[in-house]
């Protein structure tokens, strides 16, 4: 087959053939696999956490929380809920708004927090962690709290070069029952992307970054947003 012929008039067996066939979509498919090799395995994970530019303070056991290409983080004791039931609105540039319809829980040893359904809640990771400028991470839940239905962000997943800090977890109950969680188990796994080179301004003091060290559940800062 013809490597100019025009793809649009291919059928989809046609196609197969064109595309592998295609000099500069070889060069594309090993592009998507350098891609495909930034996520830090366990033994690269374990390699820079030697080397000290990637800090988790701290692990409890890391023969347990570290996995084949991500990390596991446990569950704070510390929570944040909203109590919402006769508020008219939360203004984003008012932050008093926030901090009035918010409660801070602290959760005693062998408690458990119980999330209703529906209900909306911020968590905390146990564990601080310090992205090196070269890296990005994304938090994401486990797969056997997904299936009690409870999710750990809403958007807040990606967590940029140079951030210090404990992670804030956006928890949410999406099943029809009440699911009780218990500080210290594993809520959340953390997985690592190396980038092409370091940011030039990374997440800090430097930027202004709202987030920056942060320890416990952090309500919204967006207030601080230049509007």
């Amino acid at each position: 087959m013809a490597k100019n012929v025009r793809r649009e008039s291919l059928n989809i067996h046609q196609f197969h053939y064109w595309y592998l066939m295609n000099e500069p979509c070889i060069e594309q498919i090993k592009t998507v696999c350098e891609v495909a090799n930034v996520i830090l395995s366990d033994r690269d994970i374990r390699a820079r956490l030697a080397k000290g530019d990637l800090k988790i303070d701290t692990l409890l056991d890391p023969e347990l929380q570290i996995q084949p290409a991500s990390v596991d983080l446990r569950l704070s004791s510390s929570f944040v809920v909203y109590q919402l039931p006769h508020v008219p609105c939360i203004d984003a540039r008012h932050p008093e708004t926030v901090q009035k319809f918010t409660e801070a829980i602290e959760i005693a040893d062998g408690e458990g927090f119980i999330m209703q359904p529906g209900e909306f809640a911020l968590g905390s990771t146990m564990e601080s962690v310090t992205i090196p400028d070269d890296m990005v991470a994304r938090v994401e839940g486990r797969s056997s709290i997904g299936r009690l239905a409870i999710v750990v962000h809403a958007t807040a997943g990606f967590i940029d070069p140079g951030f210090q800090g404990q992670i804030t977890l956006e928890l949410s109950n999406l099943g029809r029952t009440a699911v009780k969680l218990y500080p210290g188990m594993r809520i959340s796994q953390v997985v690592f992307h190396e980038m092409k080179s370091a940011a030039e301004r990374p997440y800090g003091a430097g930027r202004g970054s709202k987030y920056q060290g942060q320890q416990g559940p952090v309500v919204s800062r967006i207030s601080k947003d230049k509007f």
